[in-house]
């Protein structure tokens, strides 16, 4: 069934066989990775260490005639190593527009890395991607921008798809690095490490496939650290492990999903490392390749303390997250403004929360309010406008934490807001603006709808107020975002004819430019099916029970909708300012 298995760098699966060309099956689904994969991957590679290990690809040698080239089908995982191929491309790119002075060890990197991108037996890319929805051929243009493949034939409408989006990503977001810092990250994406499974067929690939994702399911952190622990406890007869089993499951129970309690044990150990019981002098930040030997030095060290410390906090952890279920008064009190720090992904705020939530026998309930709301809105500005970065929040909060341990009288509403509103933390009015006023909903989908549900509240009362987060027996929203001026590619002749006068270029034109826009976007109860439909259809829609659903649903958001009879350029843009300026002073901090 398998051929190989073998642990490999990217650099080697990319390098070793310079005449090794991976393909992706021409029909096999199209490259659907977006901002929070492509963060989510960089981020991986730039906060851990060196020979980090990533994951696995299986392939199927197909390879039979020794005179061509090698051939190896990616089965699975071909978002992954596309997206590295993009990650190489914008670091190519990138090293190549500041090697200004010519330096002949960066034009060695240079040769090196497009010898992991071009193939050096016949000069043609070394990955083929889907065909599907013009990946390969966007591929194929990426690789002409940087000068490594000519493709005469000009791609039309590249930049509004994942290819190339992915590729702007990339160089957009590295643009800022010194030539030292693009090698250091040259560096440890070369180095991340991931297992090549080899395969005759594609029915044993299936078989393999389904085994590794159904039944071998591999130790993870916790589990690990669970048994060091329990292990312990055994071994030194601290107490019966029946009863350390019934402990350790508090945790489990109240962080019921894998990657929640891995960023617990990550964000426990980073906000109390100061405290001497919990500092391990050789780690200053807990990152995924060093919590297991971060946890066996604590364990090693004094297990009866870490052992109550991990069970006490687990709790305060629980609250945060979900305090609906919370029998706590202080966080019954501060339900709602805990919801909607869970609506904005402010996940890396619990690391400073959980170390805050520690002194709440000393510290007045108002000062949690206050504080709470305005990490709100430190986040929702954050992934607007994407500063400050990612990577470096964790730090951020660390930092914050480290200034209040030195004297903790700035454990104070005032002190937080000064410091998270430094300018190098910090997203200002000006950019914040600069941003609600570009393509919001594909820049983060979330951050809209939470834009969006906050306009609507600010206009509504406690008796008139609506759960726009309210979910159907299926867990799915029923209020959902909707586009007055249609998304589709296939743009109706009844919007064509209305917003560019029969116009169909001018039509396509303006909804690149205009459809994502906040102008352009409400809330509506479901818009499944139904969002082609021409503007006055959608305006008057109504439910089985005769309630209006769509425009003349009562919102505030549709005031400047619900009474035209037709939606054109001018009233998207009259809408724009309004919204705006709502959005700024909500989100003012």
């Amino acid at each position: 069934m398998i051929n190989s298995a073998n642990k490999y760098t990217i650099a080697q699966i990319f390098w070793d066989d310079p005449s090794v060309k991976y393909t992706i099956p021409k029909y096999q689904r199209e490259y659907t990775w977006n901002k929070d994969n492509w963060e989510e991957l960089l981020n991986d590679i730039q906060e851990n260490e060196w020979n980090h290990f990533i994951w696995s690809i299986i392939c199927i040698n197909n390879w039979t005639d020794t005179l061509s080239t090698p051939m190896l089908e990616l089965v699975d995982w071909q978002q992954r190593l596309s997206t590295v191929s993009l990650l190489y491309c914008a670091i190519h790119k990138l090293l190549s527009d500041k090697n200004t002075e010519n330096d002949e060890d960066l034009k060695m990197e240079l040769h090196i890395l497009k010898l992991k991108l071009i193939n050096k037996k016949d000069s043609k890319s070394k990955m083929e991607l889907s065909h599907q929805n013009n990946n390969f051929n966007d591929y194929k243009w990426v690789l002409n921008e940087i000068w490594l493949l000519k493709f005469g034939e000009e791609v039309k409408n590249k930049w509004n798809r994942k290819i190339f989006k992915a590729f702007r990503f990339f160089t957009e977001k590295l643009s800022i690095l010194s030539v030292d810092e693009l090698l250091e990250l040259l560096g440890k994406t070369n180095n991340t490490l991931l297992v090549k499974i080899e395969v005759n067929s594609h029915s044993d690939a299936f078989m393999l496939f389904e085994s590794l994702n159904n039944r071998w399911v591999p130790l993870s952190a916790i589990d690990l650290i669970k048994n060091k622990l329990l292990a312990e406890v055994e071994k030194n007869k601290i107490m019966d492990i029946d009863e350390a089993f019934l402990d350790w499951n508090k945790i489990i129970n109240n962080l019921d999903e894998y990657s929640i309690q891995e960023r617990y044990l990550r964000q426990y150990y980073n906000a109390f490392k100061f405290d001497e019981r919990i500092k391990v002098d050789w780690q200053s930040k807990a990152t995924k390749s060093n919590l297991i030997k971060i946890y066996e030095t604590l364990i090693n060290r004094d297990i009866i303390y870490i052992f109550s410390e991990l069970i006490e906090k687990s709790s305060i952890y629980h609250d945060l997250m979900l305090p609906n279920e919370s029998e706590n008064t202080l966080i019954k009190w501060l339900r709602n403004e805990l919801i909607d720090l869970n609506h904005v992904k402010a996940a890396p705020s619990y690391l400073f929360l959980l170390y805050a939530f520690s002194f709440s026998k000393d510290r007045d309930a108002d000062f949690y309010k206050k504080t709470v709301n305005l990490l709100v809105k430190y986040f929702i500005r954050r992934n607007i406008t994407d500063f400050p970065n990612t990577r470096n929040l964790d730090q951020i909060f660390i930092d914050l934490i480290q200034e209040i341990n030195q004297d903790i009288n700035r454990l104070n509403f005032e002190y937080i807001s000064e410091y998270l509103t430094h300018p190098s933390r910090y997203s200002d009015d000006d950019n914040f603006k600069k941003h609600l006023n570009w393509d919001l909903y594909e820049t983060n989908i979330d951050a809209t709808r939470f834009i969006l549900s906050k306009i609507e509240e600010s206009k509504r009362t406690k008796e008139t107020k609506t759960d726009f987060w309210q979910s159907d027996d299926n867990k799915k929203l029923v209020w959902t975002i909707e586009h007055i001026f249609p998304e589709w590619k296939n743009i109706p002749k009844s919007w064509i004819d209305m917003i560019a006068e029969w116009n169909k270029e001018e039509a396509e034109r303006m909804q690149t430019d205009l459809v994502h826009k906040i102008w352009n976007l409400t809330l509506t109860w479901y818009n499944q099916n139904l969002s082609n439909f021409d503007f006055v259809k959608k305006r008057d829609r109504k439910d089985n029970n005769d309630n209006f659903i769509w425009y003349k649903n009562n919102l505030f958001l549709n005031e400047d909708v619900v009474n035209k009879e037709s939606w054109i350029k001018e009233n998207i843009q009259e809408r724009t300012e309004k919204l705006v300026n709502i959005a700024l002073d909500i989100f003012n901090i």
